[in-house]
């Protein structure tokens, strides 16, 4: 067994065949058939990213290729990396490099977290279905009248120009 978080029997990865790797350049121990993923929680690692606008703290989500948060950088050697890995597709290699991201200077310690300070104060970004329409126009009755107008009318050109061809 390795790490706190492993389990003694069962799944497909072989107990008898120990690797190494480094995740931030602290050394673990994996096993062949572990994913980079189930390595790190194995070794009570649970922080592995930091989100991209506030730097809130990430860890992994789920089994597979719908994993969101736990995006890795790996070296691969001679100054060439590959981002945003996903760390429960990347499969275990004896040597392997990872590393985090969105994260100065440290995973532990980030400075750019100071930006969930703010988080009160910027737009929530664009909501294509809560668009209520410029207060610039008007009532939203007025952004309606126009736009929706307009759409409406380019939708029927189009078709009449569909049925011509």
């Amino acid at each position: 067994m390795s790490g706190p978080h492993r389990t003694n029997g069962g799944g497909r990865i072989d107990r008898s065949r120990p690797i190494r790797f480094t995740f931030d350049g602290r050394s673990y121990q994996g096993f062949v058939g572990d994913t980079l993923a189930s390595a790190l929680i194995a070794n009570g690692v649970h922080l592995v990213a930091r989100s991209y606008k506030y730097h809130r703290p990430r860890g992994i989500l789920s089994a597979g290729s719908e994993e969101p948060n736990a995006l890795v950088t790996i070296d691969r050697g001679e100054g060439g990396t590959t981002p945003n890995l996903r760390a429960t597709e990347v499969e275990l290699f004896d040597g392997l490099a990872a590393m985090s991201q969105n994260r100065w200077p440290s995973l532990a310690f980030d400075l750019g977290a100071i930006n969930s300070l703010a988080a009160p104060l910027l737009a929530a970004g664009f909501y294509y279905k809560t668009f209520m329409g410029p207060r610039l126009l008007g009532s939203n009755r007025a952004w309606a009248r126009i736009y929706e107008g307009a759409a409406a009318t380019r939708s029927r050109s189009l078709r009449k120009s569909l049925r011509t061809l």
